[in-house]
């Protein structure tokens, strides 16, 4: 099984079109250590040949044409392509949008929880995925799912299942309390196993506690792609980019006693990689102290095109 991370940036990317902070300006001046990063998303595939989306980007169109993998066969029809699915792990903007650059009438499957598939039902600018081209499927809770495109089977079974977080931001409402109306499947994680192979890996990329069942459910993994969103719970706050902790955005940060890091620290998990990184976050600078902590605790920090084979 092919594993290809597209993009390894949180929401806005990295450098963010807006954001001056330390980071950013870095990056965008080339200084050694920084990579550009594109907004979060992985692909996968058995066969190098039919490829799954894990998110949609809304860089997707630049991720594609960065990784000809993706791209149309020159030897295929007029219109081709290899993604064959999509698969959704939340509502997030960063996670829904790029399915838009999907449309021109290319027949592929979208799957997600029903409130996510019920979030894209919601917005009429998803019509222009085609209905009589582009399945929706919903992806149950804990059962496995055989993933197939529209010209059959992929060979793939994603198993879907609840995470700590909470409902995206701009579906919160604060007049259901202080989880602002989240609710089982706003944000989910997932595990992916090749059929053939039986090999496994799970996809995590929003979570806000590794909590006991969560641990219990990836000890012992081969691989695990995880929520790097924040190195500190307030890093942001302290510099002066959002008045909000990590916690209140339903991510869990990297450092720290409650942190994955020291979460993940007994799990035994072969493989560990950060994904979903803040512009904001001290790994993205690969000569920092924080880098070089992350790096000694087992830990690889994810960049756009780092491809996995299970």
């Amino acid at each position: 099984m092919i594993i290809r991370i597209l993009g390894s940036a949180a929401g806005g990317g990295f450098p963010q079109w807006n954001c001056n902070c330390r980071n950013c300006a870095d990056v965008r001046a080339g200084k050694p250590g920084f990579r550009p990063r594109t907004q979060s998303s992985l692909a996968v595939s058995r066969d190098g040949k039919s490829w799954v989306l894990l998110n949609a980007s809304p860089d997707l169109r630049q991720q594609i044409n960065d990784t000809p993998a993706l791209g149309s066969l020159a030897e295929g029809s007029l219109r081709n392509s290899p993604i064959k699915a999509a698969v959704l792990t939340n509502g997030d903007v960063d996670h829904i949008i790029g399915l838009i650059n999907l449309r021109e009438m290319e027949p592929l499957t979208v799957y997600g929880s029903d409130r996510v598939l019920a979030t894209i039902a919601a917005n009429a600018v998803f019509n222009v995925l085609d209905k009589g081209k582009v399945a929706r499927r919903e992806l149950p809770l804990d059962q496995p799912t055989n993933l197939a495109g529209a010209d059959g089977p992929l060979g793939i079974t994603v198993t879907a299942f609840a995470v700590p977080g909470k409902v995206a931001l701009y579906l919160e409402d604060a007049s259901k309390g202080a989880n602002f109306g989240s609710e089982a499947g706003d944000t989910i994680g997932l595990e992916v196993r090749d059929e053939a192979t039986g090999k496994a890996f799970y996809y995590v990329p929003g979570c806000a506690e590794v909590d006991a069942r969560l641990g219990e459910r990836l000890k012992g993994a081969a691989l695990v792609l995880f929520d790097g969103t924040l190195y500190t719970d307030d890093e942001m706050l302290q510099a002066g980019l959002m008045p909000k902790t990590g916690k209140r955005m339903g991510h869990i940060s990297i450092s720290g006693p409650d942190g994955s890091i020291a979460a993940f620290a007994k799990l035994g998990v072969a493989r560990k990689i950060y994904v979903h990184i803040n512009n904001s976050n001290p790994v993205l600078n690969e000569s920092s102290e924080p880098r070089k902590a992350t790096e000694a605790a087992g830990w690889e920090v994810g960049y756009d095109g780092m491809e996995v084979r299970l």
